[in-house]
């Protein structure tokens, strides 16, 4: 159902108007030097409106003891508020009453109406609010909106109002959801161009306000009409509309909270209201019959209660089963996403890498070596006549043998070092931070472990060995094929080991004699190494030690600077030069005269370990305690103080 515009409202001729008398009753009301002779000679001019009151002030509503034969006297009895809301009221009265297809529905607003202003009344009188002809015409004016939309836009209304009576939704939230506008909003703008008192204009858009937006409001002024209202409102819905569960629930705990009334007194309180609805329902007018006992209403009301509570534990059992079967297919996709992501990057034969994400690995682990003028390692290796096994034994075996070679190369490496399957029965090592020698070592332990390993076919024992090729380098600024190259010279180092008789490993350096001298000072000059040197540690305490240890990577510069090898000013020269040409910074401090070679070696081997890092991994394992940590660094900075330091000290 499309929403509906306001507009449509507002420039509708059927919305209900004040009669002349009624307009002027409300200017002498707002005017506080109106003598109640003004109110008198005001009614007279208006025989029918003069009749109608007559007729109240005689009504069982009043109950005076006497009878009320003249206006003279009935506007004292009843007072000028009484007499301006009863004119208001029974020009509601008129505008409601109509026939045709609307008729139930123009009965039902009015209906309720009568009930709000009698609930609003009859509630101000038993708690001292104040003046009960204040809070009955406030009641009766609250759902003026109502009026407006049954005469502007019925059409549009009609299913509005059906829906309500067959759900057990309230009718403004009905009219919010179907139309984008509900009756409260009309019928405020509407008591505005009538000019009605502000307070009333308030409370009546407040009277469907959400409980916590009630409990906030003061309970003196204005704030107590729109308390009020607000029971009147629940009252009204309890008496004539279809939800008097919620209305019921909704009318308790304002009562309770506003009034500090028990279930007696509300008891009372609903019992008292139904017996006053009966004599206003004369007084204008309107059928009460079918409003029953509150005795049977509450009964109802409880009812609905109790299934609405049923409907809310099931709603909230199926919402938490939906939840736990997203949860559960959440959980589900999560999985499905890391398998896909797995296999997207892992050999299913096996479970190594494939050869996409090394080559991306590769380049990686360039970059970070340019940044840090590091050595990078490609091991390659090629089982050895493997399409011989293939022919004499058969696919799955050879599928065996690879994946029997792929476990040794895992239990060789470290976790560090990215292994990957790069073909056929090509396996392919990047080796972290790699040393010459230290490569030709991995590269040996991958041979004779692959050679000791027992492979059979069945009962039969099958050697199998590989040839193994290595290629290192230490990569340059904007050098741009050098996975091709170490690829390229680890992959022919691999082919002479296996032209030279196979099971066999062959090495190949890319490195400068000036870049293997700085790696070798760089190696001895490091934390690690230096405790080591001294008998500190042995090797697999350090190698342990340096398992835990996650570098964290500081340009050189920084680190220059910080421990007093350059100043600032020399930084930025080198910098200077390094943007222009990708010269090495290391190689342009030497340069420059700025730094020795050991000053660089140095640097570098702080850029590598950090030896406070280091020292507080030493302590976290129990490999040494905090305060002899202390003293080897303090010793170690001491020898690896700039060259310019030492000579002074010397």
């Amino acid at each position: 159902m499309a929403l509906l515009d306001p507009q449509k409202i507002w420039m509708s001729k059927q919305l209900p108007t004040l009669p002349s008398v009624a307009i002027k009753l409300l200017d002498l009301a707002r005017n506080p030097e109106t003598e109640l002779r003004d109110v008198v000679d005001l009614i007279r001019t208006d025989p029918a409106t003069s009749a109608k009151i007559l007729k109240a002030a005689n009504s069982s509503y009043f109950a005076f003891r006497s009878e009320v034969t003249t206006i003279d006297r009935a506007v004292p009895l009843l007072g000028t508020t009484v007499v301006t809301s009863m004119a208001l009221s029974f020009s509601l009265v008129d505008a409601a009453m109509t026939s045709g297809p609307m008729v139930q529905h123009y009965t039902d607003y009015w209906r309720q109406s009568v009930v709000q202003a009698v609930a609003a009344e009859f509630l101000a009188n038993q708690t001292a609010c104040g003046p009960g002809c204040d809070f009955f015409l406030a009641g009766l004016l609250m759902d003026l909106g109502r009026l407006a939309m049954l005469k502007s836009v019925p059409r549009e209304y009609l299913p509005v109002l059906t829906a309500s009576k067959a759900e057990t939704e309230p009718l403004h939230e009905v009219e919010r959801r179907m139309l984008g506008i509900d009756h409260v909003e009309i019928g405020q703008k509407l008591m505005e161009q009538w000019k009605l008192p502000a307070p009333i204009i308030k409370a009546a858009g407040t009277s469907h306000s959400a409980l916590t937006e009630l409990f906030e409001l003061p309970a003196e002024g204005e704030g107590l009409l729109c308390r009020v209202l607000a029971v009147a409102s629940a009252a009204g819905e309890y008496f004539c509309a279809p939800a008097k569960g919620t209305a019921f629930d909704r009318l308790q705990k304002l009562l309770s909270a506003y009034f500090q009334f028990s279930p007696e007194d509300i008891d009372s309180y609903l019992n008292s209201t139904r017996q006053r609805i009966d004599a206003a329902g004369e007084l204008f007018a309107v059928n009460t019959d079918e409003i029953g006992d509150a005795s049977e209403l509450t009964a109802l009301a409880n009812e609905q209660l109790a299934q609405l509570a049923m409907q809310q534990h099931i709603e909230t059992t199926q919402a938490q089963a939906r939840q736990q079967t997203a949860e559960n297919e959440k959980r589900e996709l999560e999985l499905r996403n890391r398998q896909l992501q797995i296999q997207a990057i892992k050999d299913p034969l096996t479970s190594l890498y494939n050869r996409q994400f090394f080559d991306e690995s590769l380049e990686k682990e360039i970059c970070r070596a340019v940044r840090c003028a590091e050595p990078v390692g490609v091991i390659f290796s090629d089982i050895d006549k493997f399409k011989n096994l293939n022919d004499t034994y058969g696919h799955p075996f050879g599928d065996q043998v690879l994946q029997q070679v792929a476990r040794v190369f895992a239990d060789v490496l470290r976790q560090a070092d990215v292994l990957a399957r790069y073909g056929g029965e090509e396996f392919v090592v990047i080796v972290n931070q790699p040393t010459e020698k230290g490569i030709e070592k991995v590269a040996e332990r991958l041979r004779s472990r692959v050679e000791a390993e027992e492979i059979r076919f069945g009962e039969t024992p099958v050697r199998v060995t590989v040839s193994v090729g290595a290629a290192v380098a230490i990569p340059r600024r904007n050098e741009t094929d050098l996975a091709k190259r170490l690829l390229t010279e680890a992959d022919e180092a691999m082919y002479e080991a296996k032209q030279n008789g196979r099971n066999q490993i062959r090495i190949r350096s890319l490195m400068s004699e000036d870049d293997r001298r700085m790696t070798h000072l760089v190696s001895q000059r490091r934390l690690s190494r230096w405790l080591v040197s001294r008998q500190l540690l042995d090797i697999p305490s350090i190698s342990q030690a340096l398992l835990q240890y996650e570098s964290r990577r500081v340009r050189i510069g920084e680190i220059a600077q910080a421990k007093g090898f350059l100043t600032a000013n020399q930084v930025q020269a080198i910098l200077a030069d390094h943007t222009q040409d990708g010269e090495r910074f290391g190689s342009i401090a030497i340069r420059k005269g700025f730094l020795t070679e050991d000053d660089v070696a140095q640097l570098l081997a702080y850029q590598q370990e950090d030896p406070v890092q280091l020292g507080m991994v030493l302590v976290r394992l129990g490999l040494m305690t905090q305060q002899k940590v202390i003293e080897c660094l303090q010793e170690y900075v001491a020898e690896a103080q700039p060259s310019h330091k030492r000579m002074v000290t010397a």
